[in-house]
């Protein structure tokens, strides 16, 4: 079959070089995708919202499978569109209908869903301008620190941990009235903090049916020791050490099921990704977060770990039978070391020549934010190269992946040589 990815970060380039390996992929497009994926198909210079260029690509390429790699599409209705429309309402789109991304496109719409299906989750309540002084009033009893979630897509900075309750005050009030994120948040989310231990969760779902794939764990912070701003993810591991069989046995009982059974319930037809953001808190599960697709870097640790073909998994979300396809796992530890531009996650250098890929040993590079100028790989995003290594243990792994990246240079490239340390 054809197949078209949608999206150009290390993401993307984890699916394509995934699906390059299946023999049910005859030909594999990327939309835009980047300067490394165009080693595993044709890339596709087009943006991932532009729903009526991509429907010419799909019946152009002949196209019979579409895997929707970020949310953006999703919650802006990709699904829907293909639905909608005569000629391409029998092509498969791995990725939920816009009222199921809400699952990550608003952080209300999913607490709510969560509060009807006994999903263990923190407490926590919404608040619009209107009910600003109501929100004041919560923050006092809730407990210190405060966790404020922006309700919309907000590009992974919507959340703040506040320390007091004047800051929680203050930040309410930047949300609500002032805009700080945008229409993003016109509602906050108030929740209660959880003291434990994160991990994400992925699952693979046709609607009836679910597979668990390999869990993980991300760093999110820019600095070493977990220092520093936020970011979209510095690195990643996979297996996590803490998610043991009893964990995960709880983690399958209480949200798992409770979430696909739930979706069924209420007539959310979903195919595609459930990415399950968990606190391990003292052994129990609790759901902080919902997203409607793969995590990023989280995806370049799982890919290498699934040794069975990813087409005829997702051939299996599509034709609503994912029950009868084989999901095989390796023992082996991934890890993935994300190599970043100077200056990000705040103002970044763009535009700098990467070289050294090619004295890479034992490690994968997948492109995330890079583009090709004649023949030199250059830099385009904040988050531009993730290493990762596969290997028998965790050590290894992460040494590997380390000097790997340490092959690689170009201008103000800077990445964290402690990733997984705190699992050792």
């Amino acid at each position: 079959m054809n197949i078209l990815i949608l999206g150009s970060g290390g993401r993307e380039s984890a699916f394509a070089w995934k699906l390059s390996q299946s023999p049910k992929c005859d030909q594999l497009f990327i939309a835009p995708g980047n300067a490394g994926t165009g080693q595993y198909g044709l890339n596709i210079n087009i943006k991932v919202t532009d729903f009526e260029g991509i429907k010419r690509i799909v019946l152009d390429r002949n196209v019979n499978l579409v895997l929707v790699g970020p949310e953006e599409p999703l919650v802006k209705g990709i699904h829907d569109f293909f639905l909608a429309d005569d000629q391409l309402k029998n092509i498969p789109v791995i990725g939920p209908q816009r009222y199921g991304a809400q699952l990550e496109g608003s952080k209300d719409f999913s607490k709510q869903f969560m509060e009807r299906h006994n999903i263990p989750a923190a407490a926590s309540k919404t608040f619009t301008r209107e009910t600003l002084q109501e929100g004041f009033e919560y923050l006092a009893t809730i407990g210190l620190p405060i966790v404020l979630k922006a309700d919309g897509l907000a590009a992974g900075k919507g959340v703040l941990i506040c320390t007091t309750v004047q800051e929680a005050q203050q930040e309410l009030i930047e949300m609500l009235t002032e805009a700080k994120f945008g229409e993003a948040s016109s509602k906050v989310v108030v929740e209660q903090f959880l003291q434990g231990i994160e991990l994400s969760v992925f699952v693979l779902t046709d609607g009836t049916h679910y597979k668990i794939l390999p869990e993980a764990k991300d760093y999110k912070r820019i600095g070493e020791g977990d220092t520093g701003l936020n970011t979209g993810g510095m690195g990643s591991v996979s297996p996590v050490p803490f998610a043991d069989a009893a964990f995960m046995k709880k983690v399958e009982e209480r949200v798992i099921i409770p979430t696909v059974e739930g979706l069924k319930k209420e007539n959310i037809r979903y195919k595609g990704f459930i990415f399950i953001g968990l606190m391990n808190c003292y052994g129990e599960p609790y759901v902080i977060e919902y997203n409607c697709r793969m995590g990023d870097p989280e995806t370049e640790s799982v890919m290498p770990r699934i040794t069975s073909d990813f087409a005829d998994l997702l051939e299996g979300v599509a034709n609503g039978n994912l029950n009868e396809k084989e999901l095989q796992i390796s023992n082996k530890i991934a890890a993935t070391v994300m190599m970043v531009s100077g200056g990000y996650p705040g103002e970044y250098l763009k535009d700098r020549t990467i070289t050294g890929i090619e004295n890479v040993r034992d490690s994968h590079v997948f492109h995330a934010g890079t583009y090709l100028d004649n023949e030199n790989v250059k830099t385009s995003g904040g988050r531009v190269l993730a290493v990762t290594s596969l290997q028998v243990d965790l050590f290894t792994a992460l040494q590997q992946a380390t000097a790997d990246a340490s092959r690689i240079y170009y201008d103000g490239m800077y990445f964290r040589k402690d990733i997984g340390f705190d699992l050792l």
